[in-house]
Parts: C-alpha cells; structure tokens; sequence
C-alpha cells in the first residue's frame, strides 16, 4: 500500500513504525503536521491508500479524515482518551497499559478500534517506556491495524470510553515535605522528557527531569543534599531522589549542576566503590561489574549525550577496566540509548559553542581511540538502546558490535548542519561495507534497523529483544572461555599493528577533525543553526526532501 505518515515529528516511534512498514513491502511516505494546508496538499500529491499518525500533538483536520482513512496510534489501552495518557498511567500507578490504533474522527480518540496490543507496566522514565514498551506494542498493533485493513471483510468497532484532561502542573507538583520519595519519583518519571515537573531551586524557578532513587541517603525534607558528578540530591520524607536535568526558566534542559552554578557549594557524594556497581539504589551513570571472565561497563548519559567531561570520564573508566583481569570487556551503554555523540545541550550553553564543539569531539575520539587501541581485552560493543551518530561510530570501535533487534540506528551526520563527523568512521566504515557502501551511508539521512546494519556487514550481531542481556552476558563470557582466545587476541593485535604501519590513527583523525573544524569555526553557520533549533526545539517550518518523497520534483503517483 501508499501509506502517508502525518506525524508531529520523525521521533524514534516514527522512525521504528517507517522501518517496519518498508520491510513489508509498502511505500512510505512522511510530513511534518505544520498546518491543515500543508497536510492537505501532501494528500493530494501523494494521494495514499492509507494515513497513519504515529505521533500528533493535534488533531487531523476534517478536509482530511473524512475523505481517507486516518489511523492514530493512541499511546492507551482500548477505550482510553484524551491527552496525557501515558502521564496519568505512570503518576497513577498503573500495572497493565497498551497502545490502541483507531480511526479519525471528530471527538478525540474516539473512533473505530482497528487494532490494539498491551503491555505490563514498569516502574520507569516516561520516556523509556515510550521508547520501549509503547514503541514495541504499536509496530504491532499498526502492523495489525495495516493488514487488515489491506484484506477483506474487517469492520472496525467503537469501543466506549472515557476521556481524562491534559496534566497540568498543579497535577504534577511535589510536596517535598510530605510526599514520599516513591510518590516523588513517579510524578518525575511522569514528566520525563516533555514537560518536566515545575519547581523551584535556590529560589529561582525551573523544570525537573531525570529522577533516580537513593536508598541510603536522608535529611530535612526538600532539602539539597549534595552533588555526584552533574546530579543533585534532594532529600525526601522517608529517604531521597536524584535529579539529573534541570531546565532554568527560559532555558535549556541541562544536567543539573551545569544548570545551577549554586550547585558547587554542596557538599560532593562520590559513589561508594567508585566504578563498582552500588549494590543499592543511587544515580551512577558509568558502573563496573565482572562475571566469568567479562568486565562489564554500563554508561547511563541522559538521551545518549555525551558531553566532554562524560566522555573523559568514560575514558578513565574504560582503561581502568583494561587493568582487571578480564579476557573481555562488554561496553552496554545505557537502558536507552547507547550512545548518541556530543552533547548539543551542553555546547549550546557553552560561551564559546564552536570551542566546546571542539573539546567535545576531541574528548570522544579520546575515547574511541582508547577502546580501538586495547590490546588486554577483546571488546564488544552490546547496543541496547538506539544510537545516533557519533555514537554509531563509537560502538564500532569495539572488536565486536552485537544489536538488540527493534534499536534504532541513525549512522549519519549531515542531518546536524552537514557536519562531516569524525570518531574513526573513515578508518572503520570503508573496510566493512566498502567504500561506496561508506559512501552511501554517510549520505543516506534515513533510520537503520540492526538486521539491515548486520547485513550490510556494519555491525556483527543482530540478537532477539527478549533476554538481550542475558544472550550477551551469555556470548561474552563463551568468548572469554574459548580455547583459542590467545589466538583470536594475538589475531586483533596483529591486525592493529599492521594497520598502523599501513595508516596511522593520528592520520585518519587528523583528517576527520580537518572537516570538522572547518564545521565549527568555518563560514558556514549550518551546523550551528541547526543546534540551536535542536536545542530549542524549534517547530518544523517544513519536512525534509528525504523524509517527504510526495515532494520530490520528479515524484508521480504510481498508476
């Protein structure tokens, strides 16, 4: 079928949704929901079989739903309506949510149901079960929802129900003088992403995001207890919470000790055990642990971001996990996302944005760099959570990348500005896929799925959802216990020598950095520009040639 995506933006739920339908063999096509006319005319060049809303924040215009067939994907079980539905589970406790796809009509989320999936619910970020849960269960019911659709003899029904209000922030507000830290966390985690819980640090107003337990710690109620790394620890009734992101009124979301220069004076709460994992609930974003023969370092960075100072001290964590005595070290990145390069949110902030572009890229090389010259430990890259980018990169710089199976990847630059990239791709990609393979890649400005980076000989591994960790924890530790691992070290230690002599990596460096000061402190604003409106999020003025293939100027419908 001519499916048309009219979406508020191409969020990871779009791009997993645009994935999946292709591999069925259907022709995709996408719009930003700028205006009723915009949407309007993409209908009448693209003139679809079928319309999907993965993600609006408004409703499609009747010019549009009555003359076709518009299916919304509703993040809520069957029956459930209105706005905010995933913030009311989560802050409500709920233990069972789902994902329903139905028909545009007049009221809100109440037409036909033509397909639905649920889920049990997890004490987590709103964002993650998004990403995760939400995301999972709408491939399937759309996919249902498209099949039927495509055959014979389905009638949709209306199913009643009942519509709760937008969350406001009188919904969300905390009393931090009462409420327990368990009641705390679940509104936090409710806002997570978009809008955050509004309140107030040192007597100035702003919006919190990315919450975290703390079982040991206590004090007066509201009370600052101190700071780790780019966290800050608020006590509770009955324990305490860490806020990893704060954004300022009339600011940007930033880790919170960088959004709150106040914040120097607290005390500072280094982690127990240093890399250790704590072996109770607290904010660590890199922790170690071993089993079998395999180290395993976890990197929890908010959104997959990695600013200089996170990639510096990944680096010392990551030699000194080349120190123990392990055969392997697996490299997890975060619950989800695995890495998504530089951080713009802190470049952004930064006095000079071109000079703290530079550091940042620099200080992620460093560590690329570091995982590319281990010569101690075989290392795999276990990726997760989606990657983007930098991050991309990054990952193949490990001996071995296995993916989880439904991981977006976005392995290109140019959707930033143009930027040129860097952390060895020039070194990594070529001898994987070939160089017009590189080429092609590096051009192509649309989202990856593992299996299609395994076939293209990109990454290594693509392995089931379902017990990821496990069948990693499982793989890692056969590596480390195979009979010819000397062989296959000595193998990698070989292979490195000789591309050294052949090419240094101070020269494929030098030539990626080349490009991409010239990104930085060149004539061209482009990549500057398009931070600053990633960092603001700025509205869609209108959807890129890529994505929107009706406005190609050679586009014709097929006959």
């Amino acid at each position: 079928m001519r499916i048309l995506f009219i979406t508020h933006s191409f969020n990871g739920l779009t791009q997993r949704l645009y994935c999946e339908l292709m591999t069925h063999g259907h022709e995709i096509s996408i719009e930003f929901d700028i205006a009723d006319a915009v949407s309007e005319e993409a209908v009448a060049l693209f003139q679809p079989d079928l319309i999907i809303a993965p993600f609006l924040k408004r409703a499609i215009p009747e010019s549009i739903w009555s003359r076709y067939c518009c299916l919304i994907v509703h993040p809520g079980p069957v029956g459930d309506r209105g706005p905010s539905a995933l913030d009311w589970a989560i802050q409500g406790g709920a233990r069972e949510w789902g994902v329903t796809v139905l028909q545009a009509e007049a009221e809100m989320d109440a037409g036909p149901v033509w397909a639905s999936a649920s889920f049990p619910m997890r004490p987590a970020k709103k964002a993650s079960i998004y990403r995760n849960e939400v995301t999972e269960a709408a491939v399937q019911a759309v996919i249902a929802a498209v099949n039927r659709k495509n055959g014979p003899n389905f009638k949709p029904e209306r199913v009643p129900g009942q519509a709760h209000a937008l969350m406001k922030q009188a919904d969300r507000a905390i009393d931090w003088q009462t409420e327990t830290s368990t009641a705390i966390l679940a509104k936090l985690n409710a806002a997570d992403g978009f809008p955050g819980v509004a309140d107030e640090l040192f007597g100035q107003p702003c919006q919190l995001f990315d919450a975290w337990l703390e079982a040991s710690l206590q004090g007066e109620p509201g009370s600052l207890l101190g700071r780790r790394e780019t966290a800050i620890c608020r006590a509770t009734v009955d324990g305490a919470v860490w806020i990893g992101h704060v954004k300022p009124a009339g600011g940007i979301k930033l880790p919170a000790t960088l959004a709150c220069p106040e914040t120097a004076e607290l005390p500072d709460l280094p982690q127990a055990g240093g890399y250790w994992m704590s072996p109770t609930p607290t904010w660590q974003d890199i922790a170690y642990e071993e089993a079998g023969g395999v180290g395993f370092l976890s990197f929890e960075f908010y959104n997959g971001a990695m600013s200089t100072g996170q990639c510096r001290r990944l680096t010392e964590a990551f030699q000194w996990a080349t120190t123990r005595p392990t055969k392997v070290i697996v490299l997890r990145g975060g619950s989800d996302f695995w890495s998504n390069g530089i951080h713009l949110n802190t470049i952004e902030a930064a006095e000079s944005p071109a000079d703290e572009s530079w550091a940042n890229i620099n200080a992620i090389d460093d560590l690329a760099e570091a995982i590319l010259r281990c010569e101690t430990q075989l290392t795999v890259a276990a990726v997760g959570g989606n990657a983007g980018a930098g991050g991309c990169f990054l990952a193949r710089a490990a001996d071995f990348v296995w993916a989880r199976d439904g991981v977006m990847l976005n392995p290109h630059y140019k959707n930033m500005g143009n930027l040129y990239g860097s952390e060895f791709w020039t070194y990594l990609l070529p001898p994987r896929v070939g160089d017009d393979g590189a080429k092609a890649i590096m051009r192509h400005r649309l989202p990856m799925t593992a299996p299609e980076a395994v076939k293209l000989g990109f990454y290594d591994a693509c392995l089931p959802g379902p017990g990821f960790a496990v069948d990693v924890a499982r793989r890692a530790a056969e590596l480390a216990a195979a009979p010819d691992f000397p062989e296959k070290l000595a193998a990698k230690q070989a292979r490195r020598h000789a591309d050294e002599a052949a090419k240094p990596l101070a020269a494929y460096r030098a030539g990626e950095l080349t490009e991409m000061r010239r990104n930085f402190y060149g004539f061209d604003p482009s990549y500057h520009v398009a931070r600053y409106h990633f960092v603001s999020r700025s509205a869609h003025s209108w959807t890129p040639r890529h994505l929107a293939r009706h406005r190609d100027l050679d586009w014709k419908v097929p006959a």
